[in-house]
């Protein structure tokens, strides 16, 4: 509970009561501070014997709106008019009859605007990380509890059992930033640092407590010291944030706020479903939508109810809490379909106004891209605008499966490509191989074909991002064998991956082959943010030129002219092929030479005609004059 005590220590809670038999007594302070000149906040307090209490604010220009006491008295929603214009500390008191309690309360000044709050774009590289599974840089906080050192017999069982705690934490991140810059990573997204006081809550998916890091994880302050680090490097943070849910073992499930907090309750509440098709049918009854927005996720994850607006207030506060201690630059955010869409409309036009840079990805895991693309900011045709800034590309993430585990064809890819009008931005779009809730792409694919797809991923419109493990070949199957411990990263590794010497020769040809992909777009601005236009494609070839003056968002850079041409071969035979070049965006294009192919690939235009020879199961990657 070092975590929670940390939080009481930082408010600076104090009784004038015994607290007993109902007597006043304020134990905690949701948010645990906030800052000057923010949007007013509403207090969520936990105590005793505040029904009929009246509560104040030292600082009377801080007036109390209104308050809502639960009915046993242990739960104050109080409502302020406004937050002080300069930092302040306050004193919250609460008042029954003779009874008084007051609690310290902290108005800080706010970071400054260039103190991250960046966002991701397409020209970034991303890297999910399940910490728990990355890396262990404090030995002393393993085991059940993170009260055992990384060599005791309580985390040793911990890392033996598969949804144990395995003994990853924030240090450990940060001790590896050196390995993710030489991979090629900008941008670090990892999963949810909540509280998390579940036995197998390793992943952090079930909070306890939303204003606490996890002591597995480690301290709010290790956190910060990892933003502070990525900062340093010129690179980004993006937590993962949960609105829909938190864990069965948080206190409210068992002594709730207020009766709606949740949708139902734990004994009488409504099953999870996915029923995505009901979300886009405008026939659809609310009763078909009910499962999925009101449901617990899994049958056990108690659902918010975002309808709430003092539900939605403290989910909209928690975001900006975790941003502005962190400087967090980017949210990933959990399950979003499964929250109605005018929660999100409010929740990210307050982010906008608050960090006009900062961007969001939201999961909406669907092959459908009529689905998703629903999701992102500026469509209406299902309801409200959600504002969100992008969704995952999911569909394209099941196309690439689909072509090279399968071995479908390749015009799988250019098929979904085809609906990018659906969104307003598909130049935002995270592409991806694979992510902690789906089987390792190795565990399907040969190792010629996870090259060929990193390749596409790193070369298609979008932004690359990239599981942990995944640039180094691991393998794993379902959901918990694709969480296996980054090899390295912990007491009981017998090998270590992040350095060269300690990798097989497989981890060591596909880490080179990502990181060189990395490298060759780095150094290119057409592959990082321009326009994309398919040349050709065939069952195994796929050629296709990108070009940075037909960039489709002005924000990915300044105006450039640079194109590249990007051809995978997916056969075991060479590609031989001639294609005309009049009227695409190649036309007029001398190339130089090739930034990766293989030994036997080339390419050549002649009267504007294209020549390719490209090896077996290789890529050729060359840009224009």
């Amino acid at each position: 509970m070092k975590q929670w005590m940390a939080a009481f220590l930082l408010v600076g809670i104090t009784t004038c009561a015994a607290g007993q038999d109902g007597h006043l007594r304020m134990d905690k302070v949701d948010p645990p501070n906030w800052w000057a000149q923010m949007p007013k906040p509403m207090l969520l307090i936990r105590g005793e014997g505040f029904a009929g209490a009246t509560f104040t604010v030292s600082d009377a220009s801080l007036s109390v709106e209104r308050t809502v006491t639960s009915a046993n008295g242990h739960w104050a929603q109080v409502w302020l008019s406004q937050s002080p214009a300069q930092p302040e500390t306050v004193i919250l008191r609460a008042e029954h009859g003779k009874q008084v309690a007051e609690a310290s309360y902290r108005f800080a000044k706010r970071r400054a605007a260039t103190d991250g709050f960046a966002g991701f774009s397409s020209a970034d590289v991303m890297y999910l990380l399940m910490t728990d599974r990355f890396a262990d840089g404090d030995l002393t906080n393993d085991g059940l509890h993170a009260t055992s050192p990384a060599d005791s017999a309580d985390a040793i069982a911990q890392r033996a059992a598969v949804r144990g705690w395995h003994g990853g934490d924030l240090r450990g991140v940060s001790a590896h930033l050196d390995y993710l810059q030489q991979l090629g990573i900008t941008a670090v997204w990892t999963t949810p640092v909540y509280q998390n006081h579940e036995a197998q809550s390793y992943h952090g998916y079930g909070a306890t407590d939303m204003y606490a890091v996890d002591e597995h994880y480690g301290t709010l302050a290790d956190l910060q010291a990892l933003g502070a680090d990525l900062h340093k490097r010129g690179m980004k943070l993006v937590l993962d944030t949960v609105p829909n849910h938190v864990g069965p073992l948080h206190p409210w499930v068992k002594d709730s706020p207020a009766p709606n907090w949740f949708h139902g309750t734990a004994a009488h509440h409504p099953e999870g479903e996915s029923d995505f098709r009901a979300l886009m049918n405008p026939h659809a009854t609310a009763a078909s939508r009910k499962g999925t927005l009101e449901g617990w996720f899994a049958n056990a994850l108690p659902d918010m109810n975002t309808d709430d607006p003092a539900v939605a207030q403290y989910l909209r506060q928690n975001a900006v809490w975790w941003i502005e201690q962190t400087g967090a630059d980017a949210l990933r955010i959990d399950t979003f379909p499964y929250v109605n869409r005018e929660f999100w409309h409010d929740f990210d036009a307050e982010l906008k106004e608050l960090y006009p840079q900062l961007t969001e990805v939201g999961e909406a895991f669907s092959p459908d891209p009529v689905f998703v693309s629903s999701y992102a900011g500026g469509v209406t045709r299902t309801g409200v605008d959600t504002g969100l800034y992008t969704p995952f590309d999911f569909p394209t993430y099941f196309a690439l499966r689909e072509v090279f585990t399968k071995g479908k064809p390749m015009t799988k890819l250019s098929e979904t490509l085809s609906n990018d009008s659906l969104y307003p931005h598909p130049e935002r779009l995270p592409v991806f191989l694979g992510n902690h809730d789906t089987s390792r792409f190795r565990e399907e694919a040969t190792e010629a074909a996870t090259r060929l797809a990193f390749a596409y991923v790193m070369t298609s419109r979008g932004m690359p991002q990239i599981y942990s493990g995944d640039e180094i070949a691991m393998r794993g199957g379902g959901d918990p064998d694709n969480r296996r411990d980054f090899p390295g990263g912990f007491p009981s590794s017998t090998a270590n991956a992040f350095t060269a010497a300690g990798r097989t020769a497989e981890q060591q040809r596909m880490f080179a082959w990502v990181a060189g992909l990395a490298a060759v777009r780095s150094k290119n601005i057409a592959l990082q943010c321009g326009g994309e236009q398919i040349l050709d494609v065939q069952d195994d070839s796929f050629v296709m030129m990108r070009d940075a003056s037909h960039a489709p968002d002005v924000a990915c850079g300044p105006a450039s002219t640079a194109r590249t041409l990007v051809v995978l071969n997916r056969s075991s035979k060479p590609l031989s092929s001639k294609l005309p070049l009049e009227g695409t965006w190649m036309e007029g294009c001398r190339l130089e030479a090739p930034s990766l192919a293989g030994k036997n690939s080339s390419a050549a235009i002649q009267r504007e005609q294209l020549t390719l020879q490209v090896g077996a199961e290789d890529v050729l990657i060359a840009s224009c004059k």
